[in-house]
């Protein structure tokens, strides 16, 4: 029979409630309490069915406790993840898993110290529409991809309280910037030779409410990543470039297609056409004998599900699917998209990965 493992989740608000229901159903993960500073969300845990602890020293002290989930403010990621590992709790934190990219390695050390598993919720390279763009690049369904457009568009501004302040890790870049990041730098296999960025404060907040970065890969792919919470209208959530097409998916409900070159014809001239005060050939449409218009490619994640993969690395020590080295990369590269808004720069030679 298999092992449950139980599991506490620390902070009970919008993601700390969104894991005690996901994991529900689970088969070897069993959410047995929580702990959490506001009285609301401790009666709401307690309405739900789960424990509550009154301190993280009572939750390490229980012996029955295997895995603890971290889903508070970035800020305090930090304390709480080392103060676990010590007590050998395996963790789970939530994203961004720190401010800064050497507590994260203070992290690293401490549980490879005391051989406990130290995993971070990236749940956005499960994303449908992440995965099919994952496969039009894997499997040159355009041709070579050269050029790749990131975006998360919301009219809403900064949504909560704490994502408004700079000490408590706020902001966009940290909050959705380390997404795209992720989703990026997973799937293209290439060092970062460059990046340029620039956040935006129109929302009068000391935390950014949306950006624009501008990397280089070493493979010679360039990607725009761009998040905007003052966005009514709404640009694609990816458009992709490669050497025999273009593909766009316009949201998360994966409305898009592909459209490529027509190898099997002769290449007609474009006609010119007026556009505006003038005429151009360049930017006339292809003929329609020139180019073949396909559906998105139908997605079977092969990656195994996040808690599925939890289990794993505890139980087998297998891979994580979510690497520590990986995330570290991710952060460095935040911190250097700040550096190179703050200073205008365009800033090169900063990513060791090989």
């Amino acid at each position: 029979m298999a092992r449950i493992y139980h599991l506490v989740i620390v902070g009970y608000g919008g993601m700390g409630s969104y894991h005690a229901k996901l994991l529900k159903e689970h088969q070897q993960i069993r959410v047995v309490g929580t702990i959490d500073v506001l009285e609301e969300k401790r009666e709401a845990s307690l309405a739900d069915g789960y424990k509550v602890y009154e301190s993280l020293t009572a939750v390490l002290s229980d012996p029955s406790v295997d895995i603890v989930l971290i889903a508070t403010p970035n800020d305090v990621h930090k304390e709480i993840a080392i103060t676990a590992l010590n007590a050998k709790k395996h963790v789970i934190c939530e994203k961004p898993v720190t401010i800064y990219s050497e507590d994260l390695e203070d992290i690293m050390r401490v549980a490879e110290e005391n051989d406990c598993q130290f995993i971070v919720h990236q749940n956005r390279r499960w994303d449908k529409d992440f995965l099919t763009i994952k496969k039009i690049y894997d499997d040159q369904l355009i041709g070579n991809v050269f050029h790749i457009e990131s975006r998360v568009h919301g009219a809403n501004g900064i949504p909560g309280d704490w994502r408004h302040l700079k000490a408590q890790g706020g902001g966009m870049l940290l909050d959705w910037g380390v997404h795209l990041l992720d989703q990026l730098l997973f799937m293209i296999d290439s060092r970062i030779t460059s990046v340029h960025a620039n956040l935006s404060f129109v929302l009068g907040d000391e935390v950014d409410d949306g950006f624009q970065a501008f990397l280089t890969f070493e493979n010679g792919c360039t990607a725009l990543v761009e998040v905007g919470t003052t966005n009514f209208i709404q640009l694609p959530r990816w458009y992709v470039k490669g050497t025999r097409g273009t593909s766009i998916i316009n949201d998360w409900s994966i409305s898009g297609k592909i459209v490529t070159q027509n190898l099997g014809v002769e290449v007609v001239a474009p006609k010119p056409i007026q556009a505006g005060q003038g005429l151009t050939k360049t930017m006339a449409p292809p003929s329609e004998t020139a180019i073949i218009t396909s559906n998105l490619p139908e997605i079977e994640s092969t990656i195994e599900s996040f808690y599925d993969n939890v289990v794993s690395v505890i139980t087998e020590k297998a891979e994580p699917v979510v690497k520590n080295t990986e995330v570290l990369r991710v952060l460095q590269l935040i911190e250097t998209i700040f550096k190179a808004a703050e200073k205008n720069e365009v800033i090169k030679d900063f990513d060791q990965y090989k």
